[in-house]
């Protein structure tokens, strides 16, 4: 599965949420890569850049956006090109994909990191992505589009006590949506870069989509995990599928007005997975393999990720990662 020598990765986007666990996924693996981060010109006196350079990153600095032959040449001896780009930037993907091209990089991994849905009207952002994916094609450049259903940090409910609020980025969190029985694909934070470590070095998923993940469990299965674990019972709000679809259109709406607005595209974002989730129930394992995906735990049985329990458990003994919350009306 692996080389005998190291892979040169370069990785976009490597102080962003995602960036940050993929790019301990491949520290942790010094033994197959040399780690380096792609920085715009504006970043690089950043706080967050330096602190990569203190860890041993390499650094690279050019402007995605610029003359293509400036970028190529920012590009060159790279292996692996890894893109976790904001999602408000999925599009200035199209011009780093032609400069990989150009420069000979020998995977991209574009911006995927979301969850199961197909493109055409379902969710903005998936379609924003596959115009990116459908360039790269285009292009015949090598490539693993990498998605990994939804995070453990954003589905968990906080507890009456707020002993779990301290790691939720999403407080307060008591909804359910629809009856709640309605499967979805998970999966810790940290355990994303650990899987996407194994995935750039393996031969099988060139030019395939892979879905990694932790766990595959209903918002009820979710809401009873914590109940039984923390001992407090949670109030529950339910959301109807009518809801669902009506706040979808009214944020996409807000969103289109105002394009300019973060928070509207964030929260018109936020309905677009509601409705794929847990309206039409695309962020399955059998959706996955409908549509071509291979199955990470399938392919690594030796790698075994953090299951949602324990999640829960390290949450409620005080382990968990502090987060700044995102409160939502």
């Amino acid at each position: 599965m692996s080389t005998t020598t190291k892979q040169r990765v370069l990785l976009l986007g490597a102080t962003g949420e995602t960036g940050r666990s993929i790019l301990q996924g491949l520290l942790e693996d010094s033994a197959s890569f040399e780690v380096e981060a792609l920085v715009r010109p504006s970043s690089t006196a950043k706080p967050g850049v330096k602190a990569l350079a203190e860890r041993g990153v390499n650094i690279r600095v050019a402007d995605i956006s610029g003359p293509i032959e400036d970028l190529a040449k920012a590009l060159s001896g790279i292996d692996v090109l890894i893109s976790a780009i904001d999602a408000g930037s999925q599009l200035a993907q199209i011009q780093l994909a032609t400069a990989a091209k150009e420069a000979g990089v020998k995977r991209f991994v574009p911006c995927g990191f979301i969850t199961v849905a197909p493109p055409g009207g379902v969710m903005a952002l998936r379609d924003s992505k596959e115009l990116v994916y459908q360039h790269i094609r285009k292009l015949f450049l090598p490539h693993t589009i990498i998605d990994i259903g939804y995070w453990y940090q954003i589905s968990f409910p906080t507890v009456p006590s707020g002993r779990a609020d301290y790691t939720a980025i999403i407080k307060p969190n008591s909804a359910i949506h629809g009856d709640g029985e309605t499967p979805t694909i998970l999966i810790d934070h940290a355990d994303i870069g650990r899987f996407v470590a194994r995935i750039i070095k393996d031969e099988r998923t060139l030019n395939k989509s892979v879905i990694a993940y932790g766990d595959v469990l209903s918002e009820n299965a979710v809401f009873e995990t914590m109940e039984r674990l923390s001992g407090e019972k949670i109030e529950r709000q339910y959301i109807s599928t009518d809801e669902i679809v009506s706040a979808r259109a009214e944020a996409s709406a807000a969103a289109k007005a105002d394009p300019t607005n973060p928070f509207a595209g964030m929260m018109a974002s936020l309905q677009d997975y509601n409705y794929s989730k847990y309206v039409r129930g695309d962020n399955t394992l059998a959706y996955a393999a409908y549509l071509g995906y291979l199955d990470a735990r399938e392919l690594y049985p030796d790698f075994q990720p953090k299951g949602f329990e324990q999640f829960v458990r390290d949450v409620l003994n005080g382990k968990g990662e502090k987060r700044q919350a995102m409160s939502l009306p």
